[in-house]
């Protein structure tokens, strides 16, 4: 994807758009006013060199066209950044240290619901314009939540296998496949550690996948202890005789989907999962994983979701905030994003919906290990099921 338009300012990221799609011209120009000068405290994971390679470019960005200062705060798990807001609201702190967070799910959640955020902020906007809820419409709904405009979206990701092809020439292609190659290569497959984020959400691809599709609606409401009990059941039973197949019987677990990759470049894992469907072409780009490793998804689809950007109700810098969101949402930020020699981050935006100048920022080659062939993306259950899940887990084979 070339990237050589990134020194002319694109409408959208200046905040001016056609008429039809414009935010209110004068609120937008206040707010503009008022974040110049301000120091923006970005809380975001920063467990990955080119996310935070990202983020620092747009530090430069937003300080060059706003005069906004963009910390970068790095944290490597958002339920920490919700403890210290909660804190800080509960202490009558008004200058939070918190101005922007990368968020969504369970936190996301409980953020909205103990009213920990500012807003709503997110449609209003002008970047929004251009968001793709119709095609995505996880961008309004987090974990089975309306976000109502309580935190921006940002990229999409979707549960992604990779495997070597030369090591992995047909990969399973369904939970039971998956359960089969698991049984005839004996300690060569595994998942991250619950409570990281990919471990959890393998739980809850194989809840779903292990639940006729008639009964998936349950999942899509807040949990109780009966739902828990009763719809859990075929996943402890499928778990207690899948743990002896994998690496080290079971007994212990990757402790993170980027471990868990590095151990099948090593070979002593024959797959690996992602949360980015661009993470194989972008981690062989970087001669990382061999040029024949491959992504893969279940034919049947795969947990997907949106991550969002969302504003503290105590943030000291709420209109930085805003403009540094607004900036994050531009075509020029989210083809960069998308690029596989940058991140490979999806982007949330209808790309059919630019103008065709901008379109064009988005049309990159096929890149080796790359996603050939997407799987319809499964809604991810409701944000409450989460710590349920991670609890039990963790009760029964927590190491």
């Amino acid at each position: 994807m070339a990237l050589g338009w990134l020194a002319a300012a694109g409408s959208a990221a200046s905040g001016v758009l056609p008429t039809s799609v414009q935010a209110d011209t004068a609120a937008w120009t206040r707010i503009l006013e008022q974040a110049r000068g301000q120091t923006v405290y970005f809380n975001a994971w920063g467990g990955a060199p080119t996310i935070n390679a990202y983020i620092q470019w747009t530090g430069d960005q937003v300080f060059q066209r706003y005069g906004i200062r963009l910390v970068h705060v790095k944290v490597s798990d958002a339920a920490d950044v919700v403890k210290r807001v909660r804190n800080e609201t509960a202490a009558s702190k008004r200058d939070g240290s918190v101005d922007l967070v990368w968020i969504n799910g369970e936190n996301f959640l409980t953020m909205k619901r103990e009213g920990l955020l500012f807003g709503p902020f997110a449609e209003q906007l002008s970047s929004f314009a251009y968001v793709d809820t119709l095609g995505k419409p996880t961008t309004r709904l987090d974990f089975a939540e309306p976000v109502d405009g309580m935190e921006a979206p940002w990229g999409m990701a979707q549960l992604t296998f990779m495997a070597d092809a030369q090591r992995v020439p047909q990969p399973p292609r369904d939970l039971a496949a998956w359960l089969a190659f698991a049984a005839q290569n004996p300690g060569r497959t595994s998942y991250p550690q619950p409570p990281d984020f990919h471990g959890t959400t393998f739980l809850k691809q194989m809840l779903l996948d292990l639940t006729p599709k008639s009964e998936h609606g349950v999942f899509y409401q807040a949990v109780t202890v009966d739902r828990f009990a009763r719809m859990s059941v075929p996943l402890w039973r499928t778990l207690d005789a899948l743990h002896p197949q994998l690496w080290r019987k079971g007994k212990q677990f990757p402790s993170s989907a980027a471990a868990m990759r590095q151990m099948m470049a090593d070979g002593e894992l024959l797959m690996a999962l992602t949360f980015n469907p661009n993470e194989a072409a972008n981690e062989i780009a970087a001669h990382r994983l061999a040029p024949s490793t491959m992504s893969f998804q279940f034919i049947g689809g795969t947990i997907g979701n949106t991550h969002f950007l969302a504003i503290p109700i105590n943030a000291r810098a709420s209109a930085g905030a805003q403009v540094v969101a607004n900036f994050l949402l531009s075509p020029q930020a989210q083809a960069r994003k998308a690029d596989v020699a940058v991140w490979g981050d999806p982007t949330v935006l209808d790309v059919q919906r630019l103008p065709v100048a901008e379109q064009v920022f988005f049309q990159a080659k096929p890149q080796a290990g790359a996603l050939a062939q997407s799987a319809p993306a499964l809604p991810e259950p409701h944000g409450s099921w989460v710590q349920p899940l991670e609890q039990e887990w963790t009760r029964r084979y927590g190491v």
